[in-house]
């Protein structure tokens, strides 16, 4: 597919939000919406790949919040993720897509665990499209563990660099473009760092329903926006 003749993100982001209110809306099973959720997703990072100025691209696929779901969603959850990085695997050896984690994999079971491990050092030399997964990740989290590791290597003082080389999606660049579906206006923790100033993009649909079609209309508005950085452009 020839590449749209629009300004485009270097990084995109997505606050996939909306599975269960799909669900609910068509009488399905909340369960369901997940599932189609990760269809959706494996969706658009394929769709992504149509688009070589867009570098990176980031997902909030679970929230430190969201232990606070009964147990059996989570475990949902974690198996819908295990399903779409193998759904993947082809994609990400022939298409030259990296993975990367961010967040504390620490309370996920050990099979899950391993896997996205396994998908992280074998695609760690991949130079295609970075997809950063956020799991069990909170944006308040990422800055004070990031400030950590500053401490930790024994810098004398915290700069805006060297928080940034130690966040997770380090070394991703700061996020342009960041797109909420399901009508909710806000960015729950999510990256609070890298979305300094990125352009925002809210639609009321629902992950589940965000496709191609709606991706393309966000990339046009986005063309549209005048980036100033605080400047007076």
């Amino acid at each position: 597919m020839k590449e749209l003749n629009l300004k485009l993100p270097t990084h995109i982001a997505f606050i996939m939000d909306g599975n269960r209110r799909w669900a609910r809306r068509r009488g399905l099973n909340q369960m369901l919406g997940h599932r189609q959720g990760a269809v959706a997703m494996k969706n658009m990072v394929r769709t992504l790949l149509d688009f070589p100025s867009i570098k990176f691209a980031s997902f909030f696929a679970f929230s430190t919040e969201n232990w606070n779901r009964e147990q059996k969603e989570i475990d949902y959850i974690f198996k819908l993720v295990e399903d779409f990085l193998d759904d993947n695997k082809d994609a990400f050896e022939k298409d030259n897509v990296k993975v990367v984690i961010m967040g504390s994999l620490e309370r996920f079971p050990q099979t899950l665990k391993e896997k996205l491990s396994y998908y992280v050092e074998t695609t760690k030399e991949n130079t295609g499209l970075v997809v950063n997964l956020a799991l069990n990740y909170g944006g308040r989290d990422d800055i004070v563990n990031a400030a950590n590791r500053v401490i930790n290597k024994g810098e004398k003082k915290i700069t805006l660099e060297s928080l940034k080389e130690n966040l997770y999606s380090s070394p991703a660049p700061d996020i342009d473009f960041l797109i909420r579906t399901s009508g909710e206006m806000r960015i729950s923790n999510f990256m609070l760092f890298q979305l300094a100033y990125a352009e925002l993009y809210f639609t009321k649909t629902c992950w589940p329903a965000f496709n191609r079609k709606q991706l393309i209309k966000a990339l046009k508005e986005y063309s549209k926006r005048n980036r100033t950085f605080g400047g007076n452009k």
